[in-house]
């Protein structure tokens, strides 16, 4: 097991937009598991590659509540998105911080797994939010530039005024 250190918005390293994988190795499956193994313990329920700056189009995502249905994305590509949603959205790389975000309802997306087979992914309901929020990691994007300029502007100056204090 293998704890990766986590990306902290504003890292400019989280707008790194992520290469596809083209070779599945174990170098893959050992990356696969890092990031599981990451998002358990920090707790999360999704985690991008691009956030432990490891800048290749992988996810982890388990948003069961026994912690026991990891799914795995790699290379994914949103097919259909359809109807709208608004959930409160927070993320490992912006510790603390929990906004309202529209997404899509429901959503298709084809990815492959550690292996490198392709599959089909149907979601809905929080998985769907959190297979889109992954995949703005991919894209170099954070949830927060959803919001307003006012409330990014409010969550800067929390990180700002938090790393002051820890470096006090």
């Amino acid at each position: 097991m293998a704890l990766l250190p986590i990306l902290r918005f504003p890292d400019t390293r989280l707008h790194t937009v992520a290469a596809p994988v083209t070779i599945f190795d174990e170098s893959i499956r050992t990356l696969v598991r890092n990031l599981a193994d990451t998002m358990y313990e920090a707790p999360g329920v999704g985690l991008a590659a691009t956030q432990v700056n490891v800048h290749k189009q992988v996810i982890v995502i388990d948003v069961s509540e026994a912690r026991n249905d990891l799914k795995v994305l790699i290379n994914p590509r949103l097919l259909k998105a359809d109807g709208i949603q608004f959930c409160e959205e927070g993320c490992l790389s912006v510790p603390g911080v929990y906004e309202e975000v529209q997404r899509a309802l429901h959503v298709q997306v084809e990815a492959h797994d550690a292996d490198g087979k392709l599959f089909l992914l149907e979601a809905q309901d929080l998985l769907a939010v959190c297979v889109q929020h992954e995949m703005d990691h991919l894209k170099g994007r954070v949830f927060v530039e959803y919001l307003s300029r006012m409330k990014q502007a409010r969550i800067r100056q929390r990180i700002d005024k938090e790393l002051r204090r820890k470096a006090a």
